[in-house]
């Protein structure tokens, strides 16, 4: 059996990137300079490593980004109110917080309090609302990734057979919306589904989100699908691997890899979403 393609995520991410970019400065050029706020609560380490990415990644797409950090023992009021303040300021195009946030800070609240047209992450109500509706909205930035790399390398979505392992409203949720506008059929499996494996093998494209490393192995993976691993799995020794095991990767013909498929498409995402939010900032006036 032939090898399969390996979607290059680093590679199509540059180009979005560089997309990106061409827009700020477009923006710019007009007196708009797109602003990203990444609220940081607490010194969670992987939280500060994916922040230093996002501000690296923002500074090289002409997009100017701040980082606002607050102490772990903040109060819930005392977050609200300094969200009110981005929300408020002009120079803010769009808002990140970035997750996990302490135990005593209510989420789902904390993320309503975000101006929607500000909300880069697409996980406001409204948002969400959006992108079932299939009105005008910003889409969470992994399902918008895994989008932008089928279309890159010209996978076809429409009649297509799309299963979705997970059902998380950062990933599994959004990305059966998006698939579905794309006139997909969309088969969403998670832990209470009877035969997750039964439902995959159907898939031309197959999606696992779930975070378990080499739960997708060759009984899987009907030879032929294109297989996007959204999995990033720390094994004891080190090692980061996705959900997909290597025999369930031999059957496919395209595949992501992990790391360097779907993860440098999430923050490219991200990037575009803030300058999407800029260009809408600025027709609105």
């Amino acid at each position: 059996m032939a090898m399969p393609t390996i979607i290059d995520g680093k590679q199509v991410a540059r180009s979005l990137r560089k997309d990106v970019r061409r827009r700020a400065r477009k923006l710019a050029a007009a007196g708009i300079v797109p602003g990203l706020a990444v609220v940081l609560v607490g010194d969670h380490p992987a939280s500060a490593i994916y922040v230093r990415i996002k501000e690296r990644m923002a500074h090289k797409s002409s997009i100017r980004s701040q980082v606002v950090r607050l102490p772990a023992t903040i109060t819930q009021a005392e977050l609200d109110a300094a969200i009110v303040g981005l929300n408020l300021d002009p120079a803010v195009h769009g808002i990140l917080v970035q997750l996990p946030l302490p135990d005593h800070i209510d989420v789902q609240h904390t993320i309503a309090g975000l101006d929607p047209a500000k909300d880069v992450d697409g996980l406001h109500p409204h948002n969400a609302a959006a992108l079932l509706r299939r009105q005008d909205g910003l889409s969470p930035c992994t399902p918008r990734g895994i989008l932008h790399l089928l279309r890159a390398y010209d996978v076809p979505i429409e009649g297509r057979h799309a299963v979705i392992l997970g059902r998380s409203v950062i990933v599994g949720r959004p990305l059966g919306a998006l698939l579905l506008a794309a006139n997909a059929t969309v088969t969403t499996c998670h832990r209470h589904t009877l035969d997750s494996a039964a439902h995959a093998r159907q898939a031309d494209i197959l999606i696992s989100a779930v975070g378990i490393p080499g739960l997708v192995t060759s009984s899987w993976v009907r030879p032929g699908a294109i297989v996007i691993d959204v999995g990033i799995n720390r094994l004891p020794n080190g090692e980061i691997v996705g959900d997909v095991a290597d025999s369930g990767a031999a059957n496919a013909a395209m595949i992501t890899p992990v790391p360097g498929g779907v993860g440098p498409m999430t923050v490219a995402s991200l990037l575009a979403n803030t300058v999407e939010a800029a260009e809408r900032a600025t027709k609105r006036g």
